[in-house]
């Protein structure tokens, strides 16, 4: 059996001093904070690390994270690949996304389901909940003890991916996560995990309360036009929490597209399945039992809406949505 001690020398013997080192990297908490292990690991290996992202950040708990730990990210459209010798992917795969394409790399290390792809060095293990345990134990293999700054990046990188371990996660990601807990900062984790608002949101939280549509225990939002997409989970999330909702359906044009966030308690009901039976042939749709989502492109949303006015679109989302899940017998009402 291959251990993560063996995999550690396995992957250290990928490098050299004279190493140019470029991680690439879909920027969300597991990700930055897997990238901040692995520069951790090769500290002194190599002669430079940089880390890029590929997306652009946007995210208020994301900006939050990197501001507070200090990691320089250097956005891909400002990388030219061929000035470093090794490329590393982490918490994602070539495939997963057109600008990890083209490119030759040194190591894989991810926590998701494995694609069709060879490295020199490849460590996929999709029974993990966060690629965070896995640098949390090539850490502990190498005898790191991390600094709180490293350490409180892991915590937090594990409790968002495995969302505060309600979704799937191994027995590996809790003892990681409790090696971690003796080294991290909590106060500065629970700082982070609550910024997750700008006050531009706010408008939204306003509108959204005001032309929610109730249909027994479900909740609908259509808020037109937003600046950013996060604010359609975030509402989606918030509505939630109320007592009486069991289904939260939220949402947003954005770009090109129409965006639906869909929630529920998770009780004997599957939004990714929703998801996927209303949405899936007309745009990408999936998602978990308790949360999903759908985009459809606004030139296939006109074969459905002729028109992209608010109150049309509200209203097939709602219909489309609330048909669905209607019990027989019931009347459609607002």
């Amino acid at each position: 059996m291959t251990t993560s001690a063996d995999k550690l020398h396995e992957l250290l013997d990928q490098f050299s001093g004279a190493d140019h080192v470029l991680i690439l990297i879909n920027a969300d908490p597991d990700a930055i904070a897997s990238a901040m292990a692995f520069e951790r690991l090769l500290w002194k290996r190599v002669t430079r690390i940089n880390i890029s992202n590929i997306n652009t950040i946007t995210r208020p708990d994301n900006m939050a994270m990197i501001q507070l730990f200090d990691v320089t990210l250097i956005h891909v459209s400002k990388i030219e690949p061929r000035l470093y010798n090794k490329i590393v992917i982490l918490d994602s795969q070539p495939g997963h996304n057109d600008s990890f394409a083209g490119l030759d790399y040194t190591a894989i290390i991810d926590h998701h389901e494995p694609g069709d792809y060879k490295a020199p060095f490849m460590d996929i293990r999709p029974h993990y909940g966060a690629t965070s345990s896995i640098m949390t134990e090539y850490l502990k293999s190498a005898k790191i003890k991390p600094s709180e700054r490293l350490a409180t990046a892991l915590f937090h990188g594990i409790k968002t991916d495995t969302a505060n371990f309600e979704r799937m996660a191994s027995n590996s990601d809790i003892r990681a996560f409790q090696f971690l807990f003796r080294h991290a900062n909590i106060h500065l984790a629970r700082r982070i995990e609550q910024v997750d608002l700008r006050i531009s949101f706010l408008e939204y939280f306003r509108k959204a309360i005001e032309e929610k549509i109730m249909e027994e225990t479900r909740i609908y939002i259509h808020l037109g036009n937003v600046e950013n997409p996060d604010v359609l989970v975030l509402l989606a999330d918030f509505f939630m929490r109320v007592n009486t909702v069991t289904w939260s359906i939220v949402a947003g044009l954005y770009e090109d597209r129409l965006i639906i966030i869909i929630r529920n308690d998770g009780l004997q009901k599957d939004a990714g399945k929703l998801a996927g039976r209303l949405f899936g042939a007309t745009g990408s749709a999936g998602g978990h039992k308790s949360m999903a989502r759908a985009e459809i492109t606004l030139e296939k949303l006109r074969f459905h809406t002729k028109n992209l006015e608010k109150k049309t679109v509200r209203e097939w989302v709602y219909q489309t949505i609330n048909t669905a899940l209607a019990k027989p017998g019931k009347t459609a009402g607002k």
